[in-house]
C-alpha cells in the first residue's frame, strides 16, 4: 500500500503539522480531493466548504500559536451545528435553504482549538434518529458494506472518518448519538460526562442530555480531541485555554487494574422484546476474556428493574421534537413521517407529564450511580445488533421505528440519562467482516479510567490497523 497522509493518526498529522512536514493547507487539501473522489458513494457530508476550508488553513498557519490542540487538523461540523454563513440543513427539507448569521458555541469551540472545517457532516432529521437516512441528503453508509447504514445522529461524522476523509471528528451524543454510528463504522466514539465539554455540556437540552464528544480511529485521538473540546467556552474571559492534555496522558500511558462489571440487561427489557444478537454477545464474551488475560477483575451484573424509564425516556424524547419551527401545514408537510410524528406527540403532550418524567429520569439517574459504584467501568455490546441495511427502519410508523431503534441499540440512552461518560470500542468482526464493538461506562467524571482500559485493549488487540475498502 503506497502511504497516504491519513494513514497517520491524528495525533501523528498533528505532529507533522507542528514540525512543518506538511502545512495544514496541504493537509485540508488531501481530504478535501478524497471527499471528492469517495464521498458519492458514502454519504458523509452534506455540504463541502472548499473556499472556505483552505482560506481558513491558511489563517491558521499565519495567525494561530502551535500550541492550539487542534492546529490545522481537518475536521467537519455536524449538521446540527449552525457556521455562520454555511448552510446549516439539520438534516430536514425544511430547513434546506437555512443559513445562519452565528455559529454555534461549539464550532466556535472547535474552531478556537485550532481545527480546520471542511463542511458540514451527514446527520438525520433534527438529530431525532440513531440512523442516519434522511429526504434531504443521501443515507450515511458504512464503509465496511455500503448496503449498511452507518447508524446516527452523528453518522456522516463516523462514515468521514471511518472510510480516512477526516481525521478525526466532533459529534453529539443525546441517546447513544456517537458511540451508535462509531460501533456501526468500527470507530472509537466516545461520550462525556455531563458538564465536562463546556460548549455542548447537556445542561441547556431537555433532561441534559446532549453532550459533544469525539469520533477517531485510536483511543488516543479520541482523547485528543476531548481535550480540545474540554477548554474554554465563548463565556469565558481572556485568551484560549485548554484541558493540558490530561486526557490524552491517560490514553497514551494506559495504566492500572479495574474492577468491571459485565451487563446485557437495559432499563428497556420490561418494555420491549430486547434480544442480544450472537455477533454481539460473542463481541462482549470476547473483550470479556482478554480483560481478564489484562489482569482486570469483571464480574456480572443486571440493572434492577425500572418500569418508569421507557415511557419516560419516550416522554423526554417526543418532547424534545415539540419546538421544531414547523407551525403551518405546509411547514410540517416537508417533515419526515416519524420527526411530523414526534412533534405531534410532543405537542400534545402537558407540563404534568413533563415534569413527571424528568422527574422519574432524576431519579433513575441516582439509581444507576448507586448501582454502580463498586465497579470502575461496567461493559455491555455497543449494539445489539450488526448495522442494520439501508431502509430497515420504518419510514413511515413512529411507534414501529421506536421499538426498532430501542432494539437495536439498547444500553446508549441510559448513560446519557445518568450524565455518566462512555466509550464505545471495535473489538471484534463479525464473519462478513463487519465490525462489532462494546461499550464501557464509567463513574461520573472519570473519562481518564475509560481511556486507560480502552488503551490497553487496543494495545492488545490492534483494531487500529483495520481499515475499510477505501482506505
Amino acid at each position: 500500500m503506497v502511504f497516504e497522509l491519513h494513514h497517520l493518526t491524528a495525533l501523528e498529522q498533528l505532529d507533522w503539522l507542528r514540525r512543518g512536514e506538511v502545512s495544514p493547507t496541504e493537509l485540508a487539501t488531501h481530504y478535501l480531493d478524497r471527499i471528492d473522489r469517495l464521498d458519492a458513494e458514502l454519504g458523509a457530508f452534506t455540504t463541502v466548504t472548499r473556499d472556505a476550508a483552505l482560506a481558513r488553513a491558511a489563517r491558521v498557519e499565519s495567525e494561530l500559536p502551535k500550541a492550539a490542540p487542534l492546529w490545522g487538523l481537518p475536521v467537519g461540523d455536524k449538521d446540527l451545528w449552525q457556521r455562520a454563513g454555511v448552510r446549516t440543513m439539520f438534516g430536514s427539507r425544511l430547513m434546506r435553504d437555512f443559513v445562519p448569521e452565528e455559529s454555534d458555541e461549539i464550532v466556535e469551540a472547535i474552531d478556537a482549538a485550532g481545527a480546520v472545517s471542511l463542511g458540514k457532516t451527514n446527520a438525520p432529521e433534527f438529530g431525532l434518529p440513531a440512523y442516519t437516512e434522511s429526504l434531504v441528503a443521501p443515507p450515511a453508509r458504512t464503509p465496511w458494506n455500503t448496503s449498511l447504514g452507518a447508524g446516527g445522529s452523528s453518522g456522516g461524522a463516523a462514515v468521514a472518518v471511518a472510510a480516512g476523509l477526516l481525521p478525526v471528528a466532533p459529534g453529539s451524543d443525546g441517546g447513544g448519538s456517537i458511540r451508535i454510528p462509531a460501533a456501526a463504522t468500527g470507530l472509537v466514539g466516545l461520550k462525556p460526562s455531563r458538564g465536562r465539554v463546556p460548549s455542548s455540556a447537556g445542561f441547556t437540552s431537555l433532561g441534559g442530555l446532549v453532550v459533544g464528544g469525539a469520533l477517531a480511529r485510536t483511543v488516543a485521538d479520541a482523547a485528543l480531541l476531548l481535550d480540545a473540546l474540554a477548554g474554554q467556552s465563548r463565556w469565558s474571559v481572556g485568551p484560549p485555554t485548554w484541558n493540558g492534555g490530561a486526557f490524552l496522558n491517560a490514553a497514551m500511558r494506559g495504566e492500572g487494574r479495574f474492577q468491571l462489571g459485565v451487563m446485557t440487561t437495559s432499563p428497556w427489557d420490561g418494555a420491549y422484546e430486547i434480544t442480544v444478537s450472537p455477533d454481539a454477545a460473542a463481541a462482549l464474551q470476547f473483550a470479556r476474556a482478554e480483560l481478564d488475560a489484562l489482569g482486570h477483575g469483571t464480574e456480572d451484573i443486571a440493572l434492577e428493574p425500572d418500569d418508569t424509564y421507557a415511557p419516560a425516556f419516550r416522554t423526554i424524547w417526543q418532547s424534545g421534537a415539540a419546538d421544531i419551527p414547523a407551525e403551518t401545514p405546509e411547514q410540517l408537510e416537508l417533515l419526515e413521517p416519524l420527526t411530523r410524528w414526534l412533534v405531534e406527540r410532543g405537542r400534545a403532550l402537558g407540563a404534568r407529564e413533563l415534569g413527571v418524567a424528568l422527574q422519574q429520569l432524576s431519579r433513575f439517574e441516582r439509581s444507576v450511580i448507586r448501582q454502580f459504584a463498586s465497579f470502575d467501568a461496567v461493559m455491555t455490546p455497543s449494539l445489539a445488533m450488526t448495522p442494520r441495511p439501508i431502509g430497515w427502519f420504518d419510514a413511515a410508523d413512529g411507534e414501529h421505528n421506536f421499538a426498532q431503534q430501542v432494539q437495536y441499540t439498547p444500553w446508549t440512552s441510559f448513560a446519557n440519562v445518568s450524565g455518566l461518560p462512555a466509550i464505545t470500542l471495535p473489538v471484534a468482526e463479525t464473519a462478513e467482516g463487519l465490525p462489532m464493538g462494546v461499550q464501557l461506562i464509567g463513574r461520573p467524571g472519570r473519562e481518564d479510567v475509560l481511556l486507560a482500559i480502552a488503551a490497553q485493549l487496543e494495545r492488545r488487540l490492534r483494531w487500529q490497523l483495520r481499515h475499510p475498502p477505501q482506505w
